[in-house]
Order: structure tokens, then sequence, then C-alpha cells
């Protein structure tokens, strides 16, 4: 795997810390800010929201421009709306700064997966995804608790200021490692890659993509209250189950990055209904400690796996999609993620209490299970049939 690959790696760590961090963060945005836990919970909802417009836009923008250029614009505009969301007071200007930071990310995303599986080369796909995906999963193992860590040593700000330094070299990496040429001068035209996209077989895929990380958001989001308010656990616990969700992600994505280009379907499949039996217990178990701390291992092993399957396989359908795959991809991730939190929040401002983003997160699983179906029938449908 070439070494630029793993450079993406990093500067996806620098994001995915951002991107997760908030949940652990919670409370104390809403005491400082003057807001509700489930506001501060849309904070969430607000990066993927801009995550799901920036990624096609900033890829359409981004598509002739030199890759090392994008990536270098996108990530330093992220690093810059860090500082102003640690500088400001308000609760408008910080939902702002995470919009902004989520194009940039949208935009880096979208360029980063695309230039990964170029790099590695068609046979190793999945280990490039998971290679970039993987930078996610160790903002989680590290970054995350950290950021909670700094949240509850000096509060939430220096979790944001964290992220704006832990960029800087990352930054200096890919400007040293990345190739500064241009795409190739033989791209389909964006409108070719577009009708590619809106194939049934895809489109179900991305859905499918879009649920499973509504459910991972939705539970993983309010997973500091469910801590603290369901099972009994004192704060210091909260950096701890953030840190093994990241753990269990990370492993689920090294052992699916190394199988997935050999075997495409079943652990994506054995994954969706994995997770829609442990969103159930975790619900189920929320008050029991033992079962928590195992629940959050799993089922952070089993979402990222499954996702990084998912993403793959979306780079396999979108052969004549080769700039805007990855935009699509990361699109679809961030559904999940701007859905989850709100239907979250919505459970539990109707008074269902904290368990409920779990319940919810079941639900939308056994939804992923029939998209995923659906999928699977279309490819039936389109394969050819033996004559008569």
């Amino acid at each position: 795997m070439p070494f630029s690959v793993y450079a993406l790696g990093l500067a996806v760590f620098a994001q995915g810390t951002s991107e997760f961090m908030l949940s652990g963060l919670l409370s104390g945005i809403s005491d400082d800010l003057h807001v509700s836990i489930p506001a501060a919970g849309l904070l969430t909802s607000a990066f993927a929201v801009g995550m799901v417009l920036g990624a096609p836009a900033m890829a359409l923008l981004g598509r002739n421009w030199p890759r090392r250029r994008a990536l270098l614009s996108f990530l330093c505009v992220f690093a810059a709306v860090h500082v102003i969301g640690a500088l400001t007071s308000s609760y408008g200007v910080l939902l702002a700064t995470r919009v902004v930071a989520a194009v940039a990310n949208a935009g880096f995303w979208a360029v980063a997966l695309v230039t990964a599986v170029a790099l590695a080369g068609p046979a190793a796909r999945a280990r490039a995804t998971s290679v970039v995906v993987g930078g996610v999963t160790v903002a989680c193992v590290a970054g995350v608790p950290a950021g909670a860590w700094l949240g509850g040593l000096w509060g939430w700000r220096a979790a944001f200021w964290a992220v704006a330094l832990v960029s800087l070299p990352a930054i200096a990496v890919i400007t040293a490692t990345i190739p500064a040429g241009r795409p190739a001068a033989t791209l389909p035209s964006a409108s070719a890659e577009l009708r590619t996209l809106a194939g049934p077989r895809l489109l179900l895929v991305l859905l499918t993509s879009a649920l499973v990380q509504g459910a991972t958001f939705c539970a993983f989001s309010y997973l500091e209250p469910v801590a603290r308010h369901v099972t009994g656990l004192g704060a210091a616990w909260v950096p701890a189950l953030l840190a093994l969700f990241g753990v269990g992600s990370f492993v689920g994505v090294a052992v699916c990055g190394r199988i997935i280009d050999s075997h495409p379907v079943a652990p994506a499949a054995a994954g969706l209904v994995a997770l829609a039996v442990g969103w159930a217990l975790f619900a189920a178990g929320a008050g029991s400690p033992v079962a928590v701390v195992a629940l959050v291992l799993v089922q952070g092993m089993l979402a990222f796996g499954t996702g990084t399957a998912l993403i793959s396989h979306v780079f396999r359908l979108a052969g004549g999609a080769p700039t805007l795959a990855g935009s699509f991809a990361t699109a679809a991730f961030n559904v999940g993620a701007a859905l989850g939190p709100w239907l979250g929040g919505m459970a539990i401002g109707a008074g269902f209490g904290f368990r409920a983003p779990l319940w919810v997160s079941a639900l939308l699983m056994v939804l992923a299970i029939g998209t995923a179906s659906a999928a699977l029938e279309a490819v039936r449908a389109q394969a050819p049939q033996p004559d008569a």
C-alpha cells in the first residue's frame, strides 16, 4: 500500500475526531451555551448536513483540480473554522462553523477516497478504502476520548483547538506525499458520471449505507447520556467507552478491509443482521454496565466493518463514475449521520428517555436489511437468464 494512502488516513483522523467528538462534549456545550442536550446533539446533525450537501458539490468543483491542491484547500479551511468555533460564545456561530467544516471535510473525503483507490489500484480497492476509513476509527480510539478528556479538563473549546492543531501535521504530510498532477484527461463527463450513479442497484446500496450510518450515529451521539443516566456510570467512564467503541471500529475496518476484495457480499449481509440484533440488545440491556461495555465494543466493530464493505461496494458498482463515486458514498454516509442524531433527539424530546435512540437504531437496521434485500433482488433481475 503506498505511503501516501496512509497520509490520507492521517488527515481523516483529524477530521473524524471533529465529527465524532461532540458525543463526549454534549453536556459541556449545553451548559456553556445555555441550550438543551438535544440542541447540542443537533451540532452533529449540522455537520452531517454539511457533509451531505458538500460532498457532491465539492467533488464537482474540484474534479479537474490537481488532487493535492484540492486536498490541501479543503483541509486548511477545515482547520480555520475550528479556530473560530473554539473562540465563539454563540450557538448560532458554532452551528455555522460546523456546517462549513463539514463542507470542507466532505470535499476532502470525496477526493481522498478516489485518490486512495487510484493510488492502490483495483486489486486493493477495499484495503485502500479501509485505510482512509481507518482514520475515523483511530479517531474514535484516540482522538474522540482525548477530546472528551480535554473537554472535562479545560472545557469543550480545548477539543476544538486540538483538532485545529492536529490538522497541521496532516497538511504537511499531504504536501510531501500526494502527487501534484491533475487527474487523467480522459475522465467521463459529469453528466455521464451522474447517470451511472442514478442506477437502481447503486441507489439501493447508498440508501442501505445511509440507514446503517443513521443507526450508528443515532446511538453513538447519545452514548454519554445513556452511560451516565441509564447505566449509572460516572463521567470518567465516558472517554473509556468512546475509546472502546473506537477499538471495535478499528478492528472491524481492519478485518473487513482484508477480506472484502475477495468476499464482497457476505461480510455486509452478516453485519446488517448482527447490527439489528445488537442495537436491540443494547437498548434492552442499557442498565447493565457489563452489557454496555461488551456491546459498545461489538457494535463499533460491526458498524464500521459493515460500513466499509458498503463503501467498497459503491466503488465496484460505480466504475463509470471515477470522480463522483466517493462523493456519493460520503453523502450517503452523512445522510445517515444527520438523520440518526435528529431521530434520537426527537425520541428523547418526546419523553421516551435516553434508551430511545438505541431502539431507533435497531429499527433503522431493520429498514437497512430491507433495502439490502431489494438491492440483491435488483441484481438477480438484471442477471442474464438461461435459454429455455
